[in-house]
């Protein structure tokens, strides 16, 4: 019951972050809402920051480790956004949601994690799943889907990293130092494009910092009181919810080739963790 409750803060919050992502570009460049977003993170962090003991709860003694995988981190939220300006929403998270595949492939090549046949078998069903929705046969690849999907291999990337860094870091050490090396990344470019928001962005500018900054905290909890076999096919639901999101306010259609293919990288990602499923509950 609590898994879900979290799970119902997640999808809603990720909703709305997706809504807000296409209001903002509607005015803002991408560059300028990432800028926007990490300074606002900061703000909204420093509180819990100042519970945890402070400052020098963050010191990191990785810190090249975590500006690279900011960096990664970054151009994928880059592309997710614009990916956004260019394709219906629920279809960028359908392509989205190949990232645990990616991840999959640079864990076992870079982290020495085993490659069993149940994660052959999804990498396989995931990048079935993306051609059955880009088509490239039909010679009308968008280049929005080109985009989401090098977003979802960036946050394959981070996300790999990431189980690097958790190996000595904390969670609010990985977030702050996310929203420092992403400001400062951002800061040039947002000079160079900066244009005053209107009061009506300003407001979805605030929507997407507090979805950005807390949306992942409901996530981890949900994974708290419930395995990752539950936890996924609920998180799979941000499919059906953005779409009918499109739909109502921006009259987007999905088709059927998308919707073929949003189910066979959930299959995918459900056989990923396969294995983990399996391990009998007294040896948990």
């Amino acid at each position: 019951m609590m898994a879900a409750l979290w799970m119902t803060g997640w999808l809603s919050l990720m909703l709305i972050m997706a809504v807000a992502g296409r209001e903002t570009t509607r005015e803002l460049n991408v560059f300028q809402i990432m800028e926007m977003r990490s300074l606002a993170g900061f703000v909204l962090l420093s509180p819990i920051i100042y519970r945890a003991g402070g400052w020098k709860v963050l010191k990191t003694s990785r810190l090249p480790q975590h500006v690279g995988r900011n960096l990664v981190h970054y151009v994928a939220q880059l592309g997710w956004f614009f990916a956004l300006t260019l394709i219906p929403i629920g279809q960028v998270v359908a392509i989205e949601f190949t990232m645990p595949i990616w991840t999959a492939v640079l864990a076992a090549s870079f982290l020495s994690e085993r490659m069993t046949p149940w994660k052959i078998a999804a990498i396989v069903l995931g990048l079935v799943g993306v051609i059955v929705i880009v088509r490239p046969s039909t010679g009308e690849i968008n280049p929005g889907q080109l985009i989401a999907l090098g977003a979802a291999m960036g946050f394959g990337v981070a996300m790999a990293l990431v189980k690097s860094l958790t190996r000595t870091e904390s969670a609010l050490s990985i977030l702050f130092w996310m929203l420092v090396v992403q400001s400062v990344a951002g800061f040039i470019p947002t000079l160079l494009v900066w244009t005053w928001p209107s009061l009506y962005v300003w407001g979805w500018v605030g929507v997407i910092a507090v979805c950005g900054t807390f949306s992942h905290y409901c996530l981890a909890s949900a994974m708290r009181y419930a395995d990752a076999t539950v936890v996924v096919p609920m998180d799979f639901l941000r499919v059906p919810l953005t779409a009918t999101a499109g739909w109502l306010l921006y009259s987007e259609r999905l088709d059927a080739w998308t919707v073929l293919g949003a189910a066979l990288i959930l299959f995918g990602n459900l056989l990923n963790l396969k294995p983990a499923s399996s391990v009998p509950a007294r040896a948990r």
